[in-house]
């Protein structure tokens, strides 16, 4: 053994303090490693970490660097970039981020700070009428809306007429938020799929965006201030499981597209003007009346025994209570929600039974307010309902 070797092991540190040189006592490299465990297992253990040879080994071992693929260095620069990130509130990195739920407050803040000039120019703020309803309707109608509240409505009307952009960080938010906060997923989906039926959506080509016609973009805000609203989110529950019950079963989202549009009418007939000049608002006054509708088809969906066959008649008789008593369908919405709050029993009864074999959303035939054939007494024309918009 060279005088390196001696060196690199140094003196040993005996139980009585004597020292000896492993060289001298252990020339061969076999012999050597016997003769260090002899020498280790004198060392009383707390003296373990002053010995020289242990400090050597442990130099030695902490110039030892691995071998690592370039595969794993990639991976491991992408895990340290995901933890690495952090968004502040109110960022624009916040706001577009996947995942994340987003309030009715946010996406309307959205709509109100892009320019919807191009969708503006669509609308039509009020009913036109002429002759005798004209002269029937400034005698004995309800109140015009407010200078101040017009422009308010107006946007109202205007959201209405955008769709659903796929493309748009926000609208696909605002899905994921109510496909969440119905089934209780807590990862995203696609936002193209055959899982959208599950929510009631009768999709074309897997497109939620194709139910939205005569709603636009407003039936889904609607949709997202049922679900994200702490007081109205049981009540959405609530219709969601009467939705799917084995023999009432109906297309939950796409009758909600039915109550909005039944919603655009009432505020365009001014059948919300007086409620809306008394709350000095519109937006909360037409989400109001909305969930209030909604609950109104659920109760009599639930007591009467309703099913899909009915679901036009029930839309349409619906509409004529909605737009002749909207003050009182609201005091109902606020008795109920009253009642939710302090826990009492649900207003809707509680569904029967719920079975695995109900029928899927697609193999069903929904009738809504813009499907009745016109030549019956229940079509458009006696509704009066808007063209499609």
């Amino acid at each position: 053994m060279n005088e390196n070797s001696c060196s690199f092991h140094g003196e040993k540190e005996l139980r009585d303090g004597q020292v000896e040189s492993v060289c001298a006592a252990y020339p061969s490299p076999y012999d050597k490693d016997t003769s260090v465990l002899r020498v280790l297992r004198g060392i009383p253990i707390s003296e373990l970490k002053n010995h020289g040879i242990l400090r050597a080994l442990t130099a030695e071992a902490n110039g030892w660097q691995p071998v690592v693929s370039a595969e794993v260095l990639r991976a491991q620069e992408e895990w340290e970039a995901v933890d690495n990130i952090q968004t502040e509130p109110g960022s624009q990195a916040s706001v577009d981020q996947p995942g994340q739920l987003i309030s009715f407050s946010e996406a309307l803040q959205h709509f109100q700070t892009v320019d919807l000039s191009s969708f503006k120019k669509r609308i039509q703020p009020t009913i036109r009428r002429t002759g005798l309803a004209a002269i029937r309707h400034c005698l004995f109608g309800p109140p015009k809306l407010h200078q101040g509240l017009r422009e308010e409505r107006d946007l109202v009307l205007t959201i209405a007429q955008c769709g659903l952009d796929s493309e748009d960080p926000m609208h696909g938010r605002v899905l994921q938020t109510i496909y969440k906060k119905l089934t209780g997923s807590k990862f995203d989906c696609a936002l193209h799929g055959d899982h959208w039926e599950d929510l009631g959506f009768q999709v074309t080509g897997a497109n939620p965006a194709t139910d939205l016609r005569g709603a636009g973009f407003l039936a889904l805000l609607h949709l997202l201030y049922l679900v994200m609203d702490s007081k109205t989110l049981l009540m959405a529950q609530e219709i969601f499981r009467l939705s799917r019950h084995h023999i009432q079963q109906f297309p939950f989202c796409l009758m909600s597209v039915n109550i909005t549009r039944i919603a655009i009418q009432a505020l365009r007939e001014e059948c919300l003007s007086r409620e809306c000049n008394r709350q000095q608002k519109v937006i909360p006054v037409v989400n109001s009346f909305y969930a209030a509708t909604f609950l109104r088809l659920a109760h009599v969906w639930r007591t009467q025994q309703k099913t899909i066959a009915d679901s036009g008649f029930v839309l349409k008789d619906l509409e004529v209570l909605a737009k002749k008593s909207p003050r009182r369908l609201l005091k109902t919405l606020e008795i109920y929600l009253a009642g939710v709050s302090k826990g009492q029993a649900s207003l809707l009864g509680a569904p029967k039974c719920y079975g695995p074999h109900a029928p899927h959303s697609k193999d069903l035939t929904f009738t809504g307010v813009c499907d009745l054939p016109p030549h019956s007494s229940e079509g458009r024309a006696h509704l009066g309902l808007p063209r499609e918009m």
